[in-house]
């Protein structure tokens, strides 16, 4: 398949990275997945809007100095986290195994360009309701996101979507 890229100079991109098979790995390592990402940063000027960070996958809301770099930027925390991690994958194919992939991740990700400020905002909730999708755990009683951050600056009350909120939010399907 041929996948394009949009690139818009000074937006925001939110991203979905998913684990290969959805392994849940994630909260296991998740201070490898914390360091994964201050290489990037090392790398590549970006700012973190919004982030989740579940069993098997992540999304997050990025600011790129430079808009073209948010493909690196993702390529940088995968290839740091697959580098690090210490656990392997006998299930892999063999064309996988020729491409020297180790199984950590799915080789692609969802990306969308964050057109407006509508947009920006329905992407942030759908990132800090994800705990409540997947787990029915309220956003501030989970501990990888940005969430706690958001309320503490005004921008939610911390009892935001309760279990009635749910309801009206899953239609918004961003993985």
């Amino acid at each position: 398949m041929n996948y394009k890229r949009f690139f818009i100079q000074n937006s925001m991109v939110f991203i979905t990275m998913v684990t290969y098979n959805r392994n849940p790995i994630l909260l296991d390592y998740i201070q490898l997945l914390k360091d994964s990402f201050q290489y990037a940063k090392t790398k590549f000027q970006f700012k973190i809007y919004a982030i989740v960070i579940l069993k098997e996958h992540l999304h997050i809301i990025i600011k790129p100095d430079e808009i073209a770099n948010y493909p690196n930027i993702v390529k940088y925390i995968k290839t740091y986290f697959s580098r690090y991690i210490d656990i392997k994958n006998t299930n892999l194919s063999n064309e996988k195994k020729h491409k020297r992939e180790k199984g950590i991740w799915q080789s692609r990700y969802w990306a969308h360009i964050i057109l407006d400020e509508s947009d920006l905002n329905k992407h942030v909730d759908y990132i800090h309701f994800n705990p409540m999708k997947h787990y029915n755990i309220r956003p501030k009683d989970w501990n990888f996101s940005s969430f706690k951050n958001f309320v503490k600056n005004g921008y939610y009350d911390e009892n935001w979507c309760n279990f009635e909120d749910k309801y009206n939010i899953l239609n918004l399907n961003l993985e």
